[in-house]
């Protein structure tokens, strides 16, 4: 790697630092307290805010990449952190709002912040994997890395940025702001610092998304796994933004943020372990294994209901579910289809940008309990299509 492009690799990462904390407010129990009750709506209708932001994924992802080719990466980055600033602090804004109109500010602005999050993937993927052009894999991972440190890190964050409004509503508009105010400067440092020469517009035509999948035969082991992007986004989305309030009504735990702490903690030791299996065991063997283990561990928090069965969970399906899953899949199905790669891994995150909308829409009009029990269902899903998977896995590769 050139030494030059260090800084530009650490600004590009720290969009997903501030990513880590923008994916995440909405699923804490606290927050969605304090906008629940300043818009008037029930805590767990915030939930279909988290959901706004897989709708705007799903809007811009069919399109986010052709343009991340056509007007290079520095260009898409910048539009994925300008439209994060203003989902950002579009959220302050509706909050302040109060019950006229509020909530629907927030959920324009959660599409706003899905298409930010769709931009900033097709920019900053790519453009790490040019800057660290030796080890791409680390590269990628690095970003999950520093999602997951934003995301530990973040209930120590809620004790400080808590405040009062005159009407005596709890409020997170400084954390709102200062993350907002955050994206603003690395909009403007990524113009600043220089990217390599993969960073300008490709020369070329390149076929859409569309044009390509006229070319490609799906089987229905290929179409497995691109359904079990939809499943393993489920397990842990479902987690992230219900588990709290699980916790909070079913066992009792006043303040469950903490839990939070230890899901990323166990993200980011799958990390490093799950890279360091990997050189070892095949990746499609991971795609099995480790939604076993989060079924488990959710029936187990279903029929204990326990403290520390919601801290251990917390750890596990930080773990298991959040801890590359879902890059994993996208490898594999990379495997498969090795001539279109850039196709395969956005029909993949079109399933996980479908799945983050339907299924959280859903878990919004529901009960905690069912909640989990409709995530149990998603998971066992997700396992058979991965042991189908695993098993017509050699008679797929001869296929490739």
């Amino acid at each position: 790697m050139n030494k030059k492009y260090l800084p530009s690799a650490l600004i590009l990462y720290l969009n997903y630092f501030i990513h880590g904390v923008g994916c995440s407010i909405l699923g804490q129990a606290v927050i969605k307290e304090a906008l629940a009750a300043a818009w008037g709506v029930e805590a767990m209708a915030i939930t279909a805010i988290s959901a706004a932001l897989g709708l705007g994924r799903l809007i811009a992802l069919p399109f986010a990449g052709p343009l991340s080719d056509k007007l290079g990466r520095r260009i898409s980055t910048a539009i994925g952190s300008a439209s994060y600033a203003i989902y950002l602090i579009g959220l302050a804004l509706a909050f302040n709002a109060g019950t006229h109109g509020g909530y629907t500010i927030a959920y324009v602005c959660a599409i706003i912040g899905g298409i930010a999050n769709s931009f900033l993937d097709t920019g900053i993927y790519p453009a790490v994997s040019e800057i660290i052009y030796k080890a791409p894999g680390v590269a990628t991972m690095g970003i999950k890395f520093f999602i997951a440190i934003a995301q530990m890190l973040l209930p120590f964050v809620l004790g400080v940025a808590v405040t009062s409004t005159a009407a005596g509503f709890t409020s997170y508009n400084p954390l709102f702001y200062g993350c907002g105010i955050a994206y603003i400067v690395l909009f403007v440092l990524v113009f600043l610092f220089p990217l390599p020469d993969a960073d300008q517009k490709a020369s070329g035509t390149k076929e859409g998304l569309i044009d390509s999948l006229k070319h490609t035969h799906f089987s229905f082991e290929s179409i497995a796994m691109i359904l079990i992007g939809f499943t393993c986004t489920g397990t842990f989305q479902l987690w992230l933004n219900c588990a709290q309030n699980f916790a909070k009504e079913n066992v009792g735990w006043v303040n469950p943020s903490i839990m939070q702490t230890y899901y990323s903690a166990g993200t980011m030791l799958a990390l490093v372990v799950t890279a360091f299996l990997t050189r070892k065991i095949k990746d499609v063997r991971f795609i099995v294994v480790y939604p076993a283990i989060c079924l488990v561990t959710m029936i187990a928090v279903l029929m204990g209901q326990s403290k520390p069965l919601m801290i251990a969970g917390a750890f596990i399906i930080g773990w298991a579910g959040a801890g590359g899953l879902l890059q994993i899949a996208t490898s594999v199905c990379n495997m498969l289809f090795p001539k279109i790669k850039g196709t395969i891994t956005s029909i993949v995150m079109i399933a996980s940008s479908l799945s983050n909308y339907t299924i959280l829409s859903l878990a919004g009009t529901m009960d905690k309990a069912d909640i989990l029990l409709m995530n149990i269902g998603i998971t066992v899903v997700g396992v058979l299509l991965a042991l189908f998977v695993n098993v017509r896995y050699k008679a797929m590769e001869e296929k490739a």
